[in-house]
């Protein structure tokens, strides 16, 4: 094969493998908007306190299941999951199908709004 084709092919085929994967990436998150996106999740959820969900304060970063005094799922506490900024959107978007049998069953379906909430999530240390 001529240098010439090959190269420009390779060239186009890395320019499209960069545009599919630039696709897919996940939105930059506002904490502005996700501290309102997250009244939301205000119904189950506080940053400060466990209720009918876990405390959210210090998630980013921290391992499922282990706040102390809150009851977790036996399926969430054996996950193995840490609540990196992705895994909090996967987990945003189905926990149930992300971990069956765990008690949250809340989705946001918006990928702008769960980089929001977690942009904000990732402010509250």
């Amino acid at each position: 094969m001529n240098k010439s084709i090959l190269s420009t092919s390779l060239t186009i085929a890395f320019a499209s493998a960069t545009l599919s994967v630039a696709a897919h990436a996940a939105p930059a998150g506002d904490p502005v908007a996700g501290k309102t996106a997250y009244g939301a999740c205000m119904s189950c959820h506080s940053i400060g306190d466990n209720d009918v969900g876990p405390a959210h304060r210090g998630v980013v970063g921290r391992k499922a299941g282990s706040v102390p005094g809150y009851s977790y799922s036996v399926a969430l506490k054996n996950s193995g999951i840490v609540w990196t900024p992705e895994m909090i959107d996967r987990w945003l978007q189905g926990p149930q199908k992300l971990v069956p049998g765990t008690k949250m069953f809340f989705s946001v379906g918006d990928a702008k709004t769960r980089a929001d909430i977690i942009a904000y999530l990732a402010t509250q240390k």
